[in-house]
């Protein structure tokens, strides 16, 4: 896992007509992008023209009003104005201001941020909270590493019918996207949430799998506007521990999501549509997620493995839940 330094190295390669050119190639009109596409379009005009990503964040946050969840009014800031050797989330609790580098990841972040403020509010709580416990260690606890994990790869999974929840939680994919199909034009919907998701969506691959989150709700046209308020609360009362907390979701596996997958043989590769671990406890469930059949994007940015002063004060863990650094 490569280090802020590093990272900076890389950026420094990367001008900003890279990330205009990046803007300028996201399809909006996916289905995974779609609740978005209004405020994203707008966005990604605004940075292509040339306005830094934080400024253009900003400017929409204002206007909406948003505040973290100490009620302090949210500001979209350059990177540098971390200060050395500080936690991104505790800095973010602390004074209200989210660092925000001219990337994709940071752009997506910041968009999830004016869709789901409560939500986003949640979870920097979570993790400032549990700063302020356990401080910087070389391992996060269970809790710090379910919210990041929501936070870089979540899919809400929002249903009103228990039988799907059960098939994805059971991994019982051909019950779920073949024999369940029609179910998803009324009974069941997926809205993303993890800004490494939505990276890695722009340009997509069969194997890339969600942590899907179920909402028990009838998924009566969800918006993030009307899912931020529940979800929030929910986050509030869980008891969020690691990869536990989660079933794998092979996102492209989404009937109408993508074209390949209205041929039932779409679903016949073992190596994306696992039949999670057998006879281990909880495999029926979120439990049993196997860890290898997850590739969920770009590492974030609150790992603590890196070394305090990097300019991002913790980086990210290992969000493609292969493992390894």
């Amino acid at each position: 896992m490569r280090g802020r330094s590093a990272e900076r190295a890389v950026e420094g390669r990367q001008p900003a007509v890279d990330l205009a050119q990046r803007l300028a190639g996201i399809d909006w009109s996916r289905p995974w992008f779609a609740p978005f596409a209004a405020k994203g379009v707008a966005m990604a005009a605004q940075v292509r023209q040339g306005r830094p990503v934080h400024a253009a964040l900003d400017a929409l946050a204002t206007a909406q009003g948003l505040t973290n969840a100490a009620g302090l009014p949210l500001h979209f800031v350059p990177q540098q104005a971390l200060p050395p050797g500080s936690a991104y989330e505790a800095h973010i609790h602390a004074y209200g201001q989210v660092p925000t580098r001219e990337n994709l990841h940071d752009f997506f972040n910041g968009l999830i941020w004016l869709h789901f403020p409560q939500t986003k509010a949640m979870l920097n709580r979570l993790q400032a909270e549990a700063i302020a416990v356990e401080g910087v260690r070389p391992t996060r606890g269970p809790l710090r590493d379910a919210a990041t994990l929501f936070d870089e790869n979540a899919a809400l999974f929002v249903t009103g019918a228990p039988r799907l929840e059960a098939a994805l939680r059971g991994f019982r994919w051909r019950e779920l996207f073949v024999d369940g199909r029609d179910a998803w034009h009324g009974h069941c919907t997926v809205v993303p949430f993890g800004h490494a998701l939505l990276e890695k969506l722009v340009a997509p691959y069969k194997s890339i799998t969600a942590h899907a989150w179920p909402m028990a709700m009838v998924p009566a046209h969800p918006r993030p506007a009307t899912l931020d308020a529940p979800l929030a609360d929910m986050l509030a009362r869980a008891e969020l521990r690691g990869r536990s907390s989660f079933a794998p979701l092979p996102v492209l596996g989404i009937p109408h999501w993508w074209p390949a997958n209205a041929d039932a043989g779409f679903y016949d590769d073992t190596a994306v549509f696992r039949p999670g671990r057998r006879g281990v406890p909880g495999s029926s469930g979120t439990g049993g997620t196997d860890a290898k059949v997850l590739d969920c994007g770009p590492r974030s940015r609150t790992d603590n493995r890196c070394s305090p002063g990097n300019g991002r004060g913790e980086e990210s863990p290992d969000s493609t839940g292969q493992g390894g650094g």
